[in-house]
């Protein structure tokens, strides 16, 4: 997910490290930190592969700063990316966010769609967190108001992202 996320802010603007680990942070820190360590070595991976490149400017007080531009390949790596997601980026919400963030870079309405569909097929799934036996349990079976309280907020957030994948689609005409 890191890569798609440097991709996608990239492919919005050119923008120096720091700039862009902001960004990333702010899409995806409230599940993990982006590390310093993690997120130059990919920036230097994703350079090396000819899907970014690195020009120096005056810094305005300081050092001359690093900004970071998606190349062609880049863009084409995003697209990529995005119309084809692997499963997990499907069927993770924490990664799925980060698709959602920059679907709009997939230029064809129907291969948006085509991934929109992908996640509402996972949604429409019976599915708990919780298991008697292989039949997942509702919350009105929970006892322990916790587990129930699982269950009820899990419930409502995909009611909403149910409701606006298919309004979605209808806008798509998909």
């Amino acid at each position: 997910m890191l890569e798609l996320a440097i991709l996608g802010f990239l492919y919005d603007a050119p923008l120096h490290g720091y700039e862009l680990r902001k960004r990333i942070t702010a899409l995806t820190g409230h599940v993990r930190p982006v590390a310093e360590s993690t997120l130059y070595p990919t920036i230097k991976r994703l350079e090396k592969s000819g899907l970014l490149v690195r020009a120096t400017e005056p810094g305005a007080v300081a050092a001359p700063r690093h900004v970071l531009s998606l190349t062609a390949a880049g863009r084409s790596e995003l697209r990529r990316l995005l119309a084809e997601p692997a499963q997990r980026d499907i069927t993770d919400e924490n990664r799925w966010f980060t698709v959602l963030a920059f679907l709009r870079h997939l230029d064809d309405a129907d291969a948006q769609a085509s991934v929109l569909r992908r996640r509402l097929a996972f949604l429409e799934e019976p599915a708990s967190f919780f298991y008697e036996g292989d039949r997942p349990l509702r919350a009105e079976e929970l006892e322990d108001p916790f587990r129930r309280g699982v269950l009820t907020i899990a419930r409502a957030t995909s009611r909403a992202e149910l409701s606006w994948l298919r309004e979605t689609l209808t806008s798509l005409g998909g």
